[in-house]
């Protein structure tokens, strides 16, 4: 019912075969050129436009072909809002001109600094966090503890992993050249590849995986555990928050954040959208943007999934959100070196 109900309020027009969205400066709409999955985003989109009147006209695609998109089209662009699963996508995306900077107490008041850009031209909605995830019929939680750890050969043949083309693994592993420098990082990750891992490129697939015995560690998202653990109370995967010792630092954080379009034609119908996302948007059912796709949000305010609670507190990695996108092809060129999957 939701779904029908959203395809009413919202024109979706999904990137088929490279169709552009027709332009409409309607004071009713909003362009967003969206990497968030669909499904994770209907009730969102659905209680903005029943609030607001305004309808939400959706394109979606993955980070790095949206941010394309973006280049290619220009000033012509249909776009007002991007709205990225990766915050270096964001960060790139601002550097290169493709977003403009909003002034608003709404969203500067909602959004702590590390949470969005310096000179406000993109902002964090939620947060995600890619740590260990592992069978506890098999793995003693004290054989674990950093991303750096998994390379060693105990783990031979144990491991499930992210293809190198997806941006998780692409981003994590920027992370990882931003706390060891770019030659240590390689070791790490060679240290990976030498275990002779599963590339898996589904996150739902590589806990399935490590569920049925095929193998015994993995990286993927939080959220992924959180909502098979929803859905199968006992589903036998728990997770390890990473590099949690004395000094270290911290599990790798991403986020979901957007910005308006340089060239938005909707421009104010764009700002009330993100200023939206930032407050009522911000719930924890699944009518919020961190809620929705169990994410953390990003507003102090807002509360939590009790599932999420479960997870227990941890240490975030404190790398500025800014650095991802500079970090994205230095990590392309050392994964290539180190021979990890594609």
């Amino acid at each position: 019912m939701l779904r029908f109900r959203f395809m009413i309020i919202c024109s979706v027009l999904l990137l088929i075969g490279g169709a552009a969205v027709a332009q409409d400066s309607s004071p009713g709409v909003v362009n967003v050129y969206s990497a968030r999955h669909y499904g994770a985003m209907e009730g969102t989109f659905t209680a903005f436009t029943e609030q607001t009147g305004i309808v939400v006209r959706l394109s979606q695609g993955s980070p790095q072909s949206l941010l394309e998109r973006l280049r290619a089209e220009g000033a012509q662009t249909p776009a007002d809002v991007f709205f990225s699963i990766d915050a270096g996508a964001l960060a790139l995306a601002a550097d290169e001109g493709l977003l403009q900077a909003v002034e608003s107490a709404v969203l500067t008041e909602a959004i702590p600094d590390d949470l969005r850009d310096p000179d406000d031209r993109w902002f964090a909605f939620s947060q995600r966090f890619r740590t260990i995830m592992y069978n506890p019929a098999v793995v003693d939680p004290s054989e674990l503890s950093t991303y750096e750890q998994l390379a060693d050969p105990v783990w031979q043949e144990r491991l499930c992993l992210r293809p190198a083309t997806h941006i998780y693994t692409i981003s994590l592993v920027g992370s990882l050249i931003a706390a060891l420098g770019e030659a240590d990082a390689e070791t790490v990750v060679a240290g990976w590849v030498a275990n002779n891992p599963q590339y898996i490129d589904s996150d739902t697939e590589i806990l399935n995986t490590v569920a049925a015995g095929g193998c015994d560690v993995a990286l993927t998202n939080h959220y992924y555990l959180a909502r098979l653990l929803g859905e199968t109370p006992d589903f036998p995967v728990a997770l390890f928050w990473a590099n949690q010792g004395e000094g270290d630092r911290g599990t790798f954080r991403n986020i979901s954040g957007a910005g308006v379009t340089a060239n938005a034609l909707n421009r104010d119908n764009a700002v009330a959208l993100l200023e939206w996302l930032a407050t009522t948007g911000q719930a924890a059912d699944d009518l919020g943007v961190p809620g929705g796709n169990n994410e953390y949000p990003v507003n102090a305010e807002a509360p939590i999934k009790p599932i999420l609670e479960t997870f227990g507190a941890f240490t975030i990695d404190a790398l500025p959100l800014t650095e991802y996108g500079a970090l994205q092809i230095q990590a392309i060129d050392l994964l290539e070196r180190a021979g990890y999957g594609f």
